[in-house]
Formats: structure tokens, sequence, C-alpha cells
């Protein structure tokens, strides 16, 4: 199998669909880094999450977050769809089928997903889709990658759910998960990190001091998600740059250009004119 990427300049969003070699490179543990589905097709699979050993079996499916820790140990014959934040996250999907939704960090545990023989041909008639769409080079290939991958996840969702007892290997990483679920939820309302301190019932510090194993801290991950979401309205609405941050719970616009600003080197309104120019070329 060929593996291929989209990439998308404007936002920094990625979708990879891929095969073993996409992992073979994690002979220890790391970070995965991406949002990751693992399909196992024609023989076993031998990972290791979280430092807990895992055997997917064939036409069974395991869904990680971009901060779990995987090794690959062995396996042939597999398929690995790999995304980042800018490229899904960003998109307004429901809570259930969202990166806050089921399958990643709204689940205690890391779902293990098999497919049944007819569920076997379905997904093997959308991955054709997925092919034939990243050949497809125009202004719509992102939103037809994204609906496709909703699909994707949709499906995988309500297997899991209809499921009478799931396989499910339990997370570690369970503050950070907590953490970026509730951001997920509230960062339009919520810019401090108070507010996630109370909810998680821990002080603002305790909370901070708890992250600084983590490469980000607390305000660091809320702003992030705040000038993804920028992006994503500036990229894809006619709203302009006020409504933006009116949109995103700024009563100030002033303040969202400086946080977009510093993360990203350019005002949203530089951002937006050198998104449309990028189109038009």
């Amino acid at each position: 199998m060929n593996n291929t990427t989209f990439t998308e300049f404007a936002t920094n969003a990625v979708f990879r669909i891929g095969d073993s070699k996409d992992l073979t490179s994690f002979d220890s543990p790391e970070r995965i880094g991406y949002y990751t589905f693992i399909w196992a097709m024609e023989s076993e699979v031998e990972i290791v999450v979280d430092s807990e050993p895992v055997r997917l079996l064939p036409n069974q499916i395991l869904a990680l977050t971009p901060i779990q820790y995987f090794q690959f140990v062995s396996g042939e014959g597999l398929r690995v769809y790999q995304f980042n934040r800018e490229f899904y996250c960003i998109k307004d999907h429901d809570k259930t089928v969202g990166c806050a939704g089921d399958l990643f960090f709204g689940n205690d545990y890391i779902p293990v997903v098999s497919l049944a023989a007819e569920e076997v041909e379905k997904f093997e008639l959308l991955h054709q889709i997925f092919l034939e769409e990243m050949n497809n080079k125009d202004r719509v290939q992102a939103e037809m990658l994204r609906m496709l991958l909703a699909r994707f996840i949709i499906k995988t969702t309500r297997l899991l759910n209809q499921a009478d007892h799931p396989q499910q290997i339990k997370k570690k990483s369970d503050l950070l998960r907590k953490f970026n679920m509730l951001v997920e939820l509230h960062f339009k309302e919520q810019h401090g990190v108070k507010f996630y301190a109370e909810q998680m019932f821990k002080s603002p510090k305790t909370l901070a001091n708890s992250f600084s194993k983590f490469n980000n801290t607390p305000l660091q991950i809320i702003h992030q998600r705040i000038v993804l979401e920028a992006k994503r309205l500036l990229t894809y609405s006619d709203l302009s740059s006020k409504e933006i941050a009116y949109e995103l719970g700024f009563e100030d616009p002033a303040h969202l250009s400086k946080l977009f600003k510093k993360h990203t080197g350019m005002p949203p309104s530089a951002f937006k004119a050198n998104h449309i120019h990028t189109l038009t070329q």
C-alpha cells in the first residue's frame, strides 16, 4: 500500500493514510503525536499503549489520542489513519463523535472495535473512497476528507456503543485527557485556568504543577484551542475578525488579535488575507 498524506498549509491540517511503515519507527515508547486509528486486517498486531501490552486481532480497530505513549512490537497487513486537531477537531462535530467523544478524550478507556464480516466490506468501501478523494486536488478536497473521516468515526462509534462487552484498555494519562475534554467543551466561554481547575477539584497552582511533566501548561492548551478555532473561522467563514472575537467569547477583539499574533506571527486579518491569496493562486 502506498502511504498518502493530505496537508492544508493555511491551517496546518494533516490527514494520513498509511500502514505498518508508519509505526515501525516507534521501537521504544513515545507519544504518537496524532489522533490515530490502527486497523488490524490480515494478522494480529502487537503494540504497547501507556505501558499496557495490547494485542489486536484481525478486523479490530483501536483508537488513540496524540498524548498517549505508543510502541510498535509486531504486525503486518494493517491500516493506519492519522490526523491532527487542525484537520478534524476544529470542526463543529457532535460531542459523541468529536475529539472529546467516545473514541478519544471522552472515554476513560482505549476502545477496541471488532468488525463483523459485513462491516469489513463497508469499511473497505469507505477506505477506497478515502483513497480516491486523496487524489482530488481541488478546493473542496479538505471538506470531503473531513466528511469521510466523520463517517468513519460515526460508524466506529456506533459499533463501539452497540457491543455487549466492548474490549477496552485503561488509559494512564487521565489528568491530561480530562483537561483536554473540558477545554474542548468550554473553550469559547472559559479562557482562564481557574474554571478548569475548579471543574477538576484542584487549585490553579496545583493543576499547573501537575502539568510540569507535560510539554504544555494548562493555559497554553486553552490558548492553542482558541487559536485553532479562530483559524477555522477565518478560513471557512465570512465572519470578520471582530465577529470571530465575539464568537470566541472575547469582549475586546484586540485581546484575540494579540493572542492570535503571538501564536501565528500575524494578526487575524493578515492570516485571512494570506489564505484568500493562497486559494486564488
